[in-house]
């Protein structure tokens, strides 16, 4: 078990239904598991559940819905996963989003800060063990000029136990 915020975002049924059809050929991992998001903070433990919601709920207060427009594809591999990640990154609310999760890491949740990663907001699209794959596929997307956009006005925080989501709060934006 481990707890995490997520902000699902706001998008038109066109585009959701792209990055889902994107997702269910490609997002073997995580598709059946969790719908498209940012994840703000990465999944933690060592705080109870209280510990854990009394913390983002009071770290949110005052933070401001904004919009995003997603315009790319990338790929990322963290050294402590075999697979590489297709992401669609954020271009217009990318600051916003680095705000919010260096708030919400700015209080007891500092010791659980990835310091060897680097933070880049995105929407997990895509993975696969094999490099040219996922270079091949990111290539395709980026020749379509993406073009997404979209607004997150609430954090969730979330549950995460035997590869199911559950949603504890959400934490509406002013």
């Amino acid at each position: 078990m481990s707890f995490l915020v997520l902000a699902y975002p706001k998008i038109s049924k066109e585009d959701f239904d792209f990055i889902q059809a994107y997702r269910r050929e490609n997002d073997l991992k995580f598709f059946n598991i969790v719908s498209p998001h940012f994840t703000i903070v990465f999944s933690t433990d060592g705080l109870t559940k209280e510990e854990f919601v009394n913390e983002i709920k009071n770290k949110a207060k005052g933070l401001q819905k904004f919009n995003f427009h997603l315009k790319v594809a990338t790929i990322n591999k963290d050294s402590f996963d075999s697979y590489y990640h297709e992401f669609l990154v954020a271009d217009t609310g990318n600051s916003e989003i680095i705000k919010i999760h260096d708030k919400l890491y700015s209080g007891i949740l500092f010791k659980n800060l990835r310091f060897d990663i680097d933070f880049i907001p995105h929407i997990g699209i895509g993975n696969s063990e094999n490099i040219l794959e996922s270079k091949k596929r990111v290539d395709e997307l980026n020749k379509k000029d993406i073009s997404i956009l979209g607004t997150i006005d609430k954090l969730d925080i979330v549950e995460y136990t035997d590869n199911k989501i559950e949603t504890l709060e959400e934490v509406l934006l002013d």
